[in-house]
């Protein structure tokens, strides 16, 4: 049975960009797209997400980093205004003047915060001119002095009746340099006794001067009594008179910024409760104390009393919904965080030294943030679940919220949240928050899930070259020329391993062109052309290539054992890949199969020592399913197989090596040996059938790497699956060696196929009996096994 190598088309499928206009010369010519191509489906779950208000609805965008799922969904945004999208506002936070621990919100149109600020600096600093004025003119000081001369009337007057009093019965009245009034028993001469003057009175003058002067205290004390009272209504009128001097001003001050913003009930009340606290506070404007002064205006900038100032926590420039993105997302920098200032040693805060997080800023709007990110950061989860379930955002400290702290905070009044949330995140972190937090699906109902490839037809080959523009004109690179469109194509259908689809993972797109540009202005080149993109995926294959350079040479130099031409028994060619962090090629192993007289057993000895992983050792119990069925239906077959790859000495996983050893065990126990030439990659069910495998692409160049390094080709080639074929998108090297019938591909649909090729014999096929051909690779595996059942046999007999 003959099998034809595939041919060079088959191999690689060029963009012709049919789609594009023949005037077209480069991607300067082309309309850049303002979206992502191929997300169709995501992109419906983002406008239904967007245009359901209800809560719940946030979304979870799901895909591998690299597909550019931010870029699509923030031009989507861009583009268009949801339908479900709430009104947006200012948000302020003043004082309390009822409770400055609780300060409270405002919320003012969008766009209106800062001039409402600014008016509110305005009125105050026009305050803080007017009132000192205000009382510092003849018209106050004449009512201030008209109050002070009645009080002082009133208490001359009545000090004087007490002095007449007193005087009559030669006692003195008088004022200490204390300031306390006292009363002294003078002689004729009017000056006060001494001492020895007073002990030389007789009894009955001293207790007359005792008694009166006793009697004129109790009057005393009842006159002070009084003077207290006088001074306090005093006071109280001076207050009073300076409330209304002070009112007349603030009235007609404040009397415009009221009227402007009488349609904001919230702003009337708080510029209402600012009055009459600037009149129970006049000091500070007026005549305070110098360290009261001080305290109140403790401020970076010192403009005005901080009592008063307006902490515009968020202020929107447009009335569209805001989308923010956060980079990174701790408590603080989502939730907000209250600031402490320091003023002569003291620690203190108040509103004004609340600042705003992006829930703050992105309130009836979008919040963008990394999951991976989010989960990483302690209570920002927990916190972001919590705002979500109140429609609420509470502003406090990490140190209350972990109870860290216990010092006196402030605790603001919670400000409305309406926001959608938007997280970017891939399929372990999607799988994880579903099992392991029952709030997640209530919270976020809706998933974009984006495509990792698209189809690959002429339209979209036009539609992606729009979009390498896109990329082109936003980095302001270089314009690629036709074959440079074409080759990055052929690149993302590459990266893709399919002929049939185009990969989505614009970042790597966007690097090669990076790189590519960077080359074509390296040789002052004024387009990006196709040898610029070669150029560019040769710089990093050498960059990355460092472990796929040292494992070829260990082929050269005999480290590595492996042969490319000959026959061996037992002995075949299997083709793996290897992955770094940034770089995955392919590279030959030696797998060999040796059979002796046992029970049927087939040993892994890769799963035996523990270096064999699950998928294999399943690759393996198939494939002896597949030889049982072949070989041992009506009697077990008489040989123990034991199965290895060849200078292996790390973890093997993976099924792909399932036809290579299937065709080392049957040559193992025909005893016919195998073609070196050819490598073989697939998997295999137990019916034979051979299967697809990933990395088709790597494997081939991988042995065709070594065949090239230690001799010239001529037979060499590989077996690969036929359902492989459209995954084929191979070097150009590799290619041309094709079709110069140098190198050759098989594509087979059973493993006979691969023992037809490899052994160069017929494998054969049974007819109803289960009898094969006797020339037949399977037919001269079976009548082996059977010579040996037979010798079994008699030995047994023999024994008995």
């Amino acid at each position: 049975m003959s099998i034809t190598p595939l041919r060079g088309g088959q191999l690689y499928r060029p963009s012709t960009l049919s789609k594009l206009a023949a005037d077209c010369k480069s991607t300067k010519h082309l309309q850049p797209l303002d979206q992502i191509i191929g997300q169709d489906r995501a992109q419906q779950a983002v406008e239904f997400a967007m245009s359901i208000k209800e809560k719940g609805y946030n979304i979870y965008a799901l895909g591998n980093n690299g597909l550019g799922k931010r870029t699509m969904i923030l031009r989507y945004l861009n583009r268009h205004e949801p339908n479900g999208s709430s009104a947006v506002f200012d948000w302020c936070y003043v004082i309390n003047f009822d409770d400055v621990r609780h300060p409270k919100v405002l919320k003012l149109p969008a766009g209106e915060g800062h001039q409402f600020k600014k008016d509110v600096e305005n009125l105050i600093h026009r305050l803080v001119k007017a009132l000192p004025m205000a009382f510092d003119n003849e018209i106050y000081f004449t009512r201030s002095d008209k109050l002070k001369n009645q009080l002082e009337e009133k208490q001359e007057a009545v000090l004087q009746d007490l002095t007449k009093s007193a005087k009559q019965h030669s006692i003195s009245l008088s004022l200490t340099a204390q300031g306390d009034y006292q009363l002294i028993a003078v002689d004729p001469k009017g000056e006060a006794y001494t001492e020895e003057g007073f002990d030389q009175l007789t009894d009955k003058e001293r207790k007359h001067f005792e008694s009166k002067i006793s009697e004129l205290e109790s009057k005393l004390r009842d006159i002070i009594r009084q003077l207290t009272i006088w001074e306090e209504e005093y006071t109280d009128k001076s207050q009073k008179m300076d409330e209304q001097i002070a009112l007349e001003v603030l009235v007609h001050c404040t009397t415009p910024l009221k009227e402007k913003y009488n349609h904001l009930s919230e702003v009337k009340t708080h510029l209402s409760a600012m009055n009459k606290d600037i009149l129970t506070n006049l000091e500070i404007f007026v005549e305070g104390s110098e360290d009261d002064i001080s305290l109140a205006y403790a401020a970076l900038d010192k403009k005005m009393p901080r009592r008063y100032q307006i902490n515009v926590l968020v202020c929107q420039e447009t009335d569209s919904f805001p989308i923010v993105v956060e980079e990174s997302p701790n408590y603080h920098s989502i939730f907000g965080y209250i600031e402490n200032a320091t003023f002569k040693g003291t620690v203190f805060t108040d509103a004004s030294l609340i600042r705003s997080g992006s829930l703050h800023r992105a309130n009836g709007g979008v919040l963008m943030i990394d999951a991976v990110k989010v989960l990483e950061r302690p209570y920002v989860w927990d916190g972001l679940k919590r705002a979500l379930r109140a429609n609420k955002l509470n502003l406090s400290s990490l140190e209350r919220e972990v109870s860290l702290s216990g010092t006196i905070s402030l605790d603001p009044e919670p400000i409305p949240l309406s926001v959608k949330i938007i997280l970017f995140g891939d399929y372990e972190t999607y799988q994880l928050l579903q099992q392991y937090d029952p709030e997640f699906k209530e919270l976020f109902r809706v998933t974009a899930d984006f495509e990792d490839v698209m189809p690959r037809t002429d339209i979209a080959e036009a539609h992606y070259a729009q979009f390498i523009s896109s990329i082109v004109h936003d980095n302001t690179m270089l314009h690629c020329d036709r074959k440079a469109i074409s080759r990055i194509i052929e690149y993302s259908s590459r990266q893709a391993e399919d002929q049939e689809k185009l990969s989505l993972h614009s970042l790597d797109i966007a690097n090669l062109l990076r790189e590519a540009n960077y080359c074509a202005r390296l040789a002052n080149a004024t387009l990006i052309r196709q040898h610029h993109v070669e150029q560019a995926l040769s710089n990093k294959q050498q960059r990355v290539g460092r472990l796929q350079d040292y494992l070829l040479q260990s082929f050269i130099n005999g480290s590595t054992l492996i042969d490319i031409s000959g026959k061996k028994i037992g002995q075949i060619n299997a083709l793996s890949v290897i992955s770094t962090s940034e770089h995955q090629f392919g590279i030959p192993g030696r797998i060999t199969a040796t059979a002796s007289f046992g029970e049927g057993e087939i040993f892994d000895i890769e799963r035996q020592v523990k270096l064999g992983g699950n998928i294999h050792s399943k690759g393996v119990m198939i494939l002896s399913a597949y030889l049982a069925s072949a070989f041992g239906r009506t009697a077990k077959i008489p040989l123990t197989t034991r199965l290895t790859f060849e200078q292996s000495y790390g973890q093997v996983d993976g099924d792909s090596a399932s036809l290579a050893e299937c065709c080392a065990i049957i040559s193992a126990f025909s005893k016919l040996a195998l073609r070196q030439d050819i490598a073989i990659t697939g998997s295999m069910d137990q019916f034979g059938h051979a299967q697809p495998i990933g990395g088709v692409n790597e494997k081939i160049e991988g042995f065709f790497d070594v065949c090239s390094a230690k001799g010239s080709l001529a037979t060499q080639g590989v077996i690969i699956p036929q359902a492989n074929v459209h995954n084929l998108m191979l070097r150009r090297d590799v290619v041309e060696a094709v079709e110069n019938g140098l190198f050759h591909i098989w594509a087979i649909d059973h493993v006979k196929e691969a023992i037809n090729l490899l052994i160069n014999i017929v494998a054969g096929s049974s007819d109803a009996d289960g009898k094969y051909p006797d020339s037949s690779v399977f037919g001269i595996t079976q009548l082996r096994l059977n010579n040996l059942r037979e010798d079994n046999s008699s030995i047994n007999s023999t024994n008995k």
